[in-house]
Parts: C-alpha cells; structure tokens; sequence
C-alpha cells in the first residue's frame, strides 16, 4: 500500500505509527495520524494554522513524557540515541490482511501496529485518486469522515475548516 505515497505523506503516517506505539496504544487512531500530518507537514498549506504543539495538546499520546521529565529525563534525547534510522520511512510498509480484508496494519522496526476503524478509512480515501498519494490527500481522508473527530481538533485549534477545505480541493457533498 506505501508503493504509492510520496515520502512525505509516507513519513506522517509513520510518524503517527511511532507516536501510537511510544503512547501504548492498541491501534493507530485518527487523532495520531492527524498530529503526524501536523509534525511532519507533508504540505504547503497556509490554511492549515494548527501547529504540532497546538494539536499535541488535543491528543492523548501518554504522559511518560511528563513524567521522566521530572525524573530529569529527555524522553526526546532518549528516541534520538536509541532509534537513530529506526523511522525511516523505507523500513516501514502499511499491508492489508489477506485473511481478514478489514485489518490494515503498519509494520517496521519499532513493531507493528493495527489501524484502527477510522485511520483505515483515511488511508483508503486517500488512495481513492489516482496517482500518488501526498499530504494533501492524507489530509482529505481526515476530513472526510466526521465522525473521526479531527475536525473538532482542528476546529479547536483555531483552523478555518472551510478554508482549509477549500485550499485543499477537499471534495464536499453536494446537496441537491
């Protein structure tokens, strides 16, 4: 599935990957891969405003963060030493189960990780178009289902969504 991302859509969701199994999360969520989009900006959109910190804060990725930093500990440091290349987009591939059609599931060096119902989504909208999949279109699969709850984050990050939407030729139901 990864053969037609371009890096930098390839590396967000990697990043989210990263971030869901640093937190101990079962699965990647939606919320993860639009803090990924907004670490790794896999774009050039002035309307999306929201800035990683801004989305961070919306997000639930741990506290372990917090936590050693108390005990004086760079958790940051830390990820640097022992993962160098370890993130590398390369190393990682994103493959949909035979048995199971259902189940999407991002694996590389740092373990596996399922996609969870509404990530999946995002990612089989974003492959929707022909073409290579970039920032843009990870972007679209975010927005396209509501019920995912990025809008909100993003709403609740000071992001214009029409705007946005507009910017980002994110397709609208049309009402008759």
């Amino acid at each position: 599935m990864f053969a037609r991302f371009a890096e930098g859509a390839r590396r967000a969701v990697v990043r989210a990957g990263t971030l869901a199994l640093d937190a101990g999360r079962p699965t990647l969520d939606a919320d993860l891969l639009l803090l990924g989009v907004a670490e790794v900006r896999p774009f050039s959109l002035e309307s999306f405003t929201a800035s990683e910190a801004d989305v961070r804060a919306r997000v639930d990725v741990g506290d372990a963060r917090s936590l050693l930093a108390t005990l004086g500990i760079d958790l940051d440091a830390v990820h640097r030493r022992t993962r160098a290349g370890l993130d590398a987009p390369g190393l990682w591939s994103l493959r949909r189960s035979r048995v199971r059609p259902l189940r999407v599931t991002l694996y590389g060096p740092l373990g596996q990780i399922p996609l969870a119902m509404h990530a999946r989504k995002v990612i089989e909208v974003a492959m929707w178009r022909p073409g290579p999949v970039a920032g843009e279109d990870l972007l679209w699969g975010l927005l396209a289902d509501h019920a995912n709850g990025v809008a909100a984050i993003l709403r609740d990050a000071g992001v214009d969504l029409a705007a946005l939407i507009r910017e980002a030729r994110v397709p609208t139901r049309r009402t008759a």
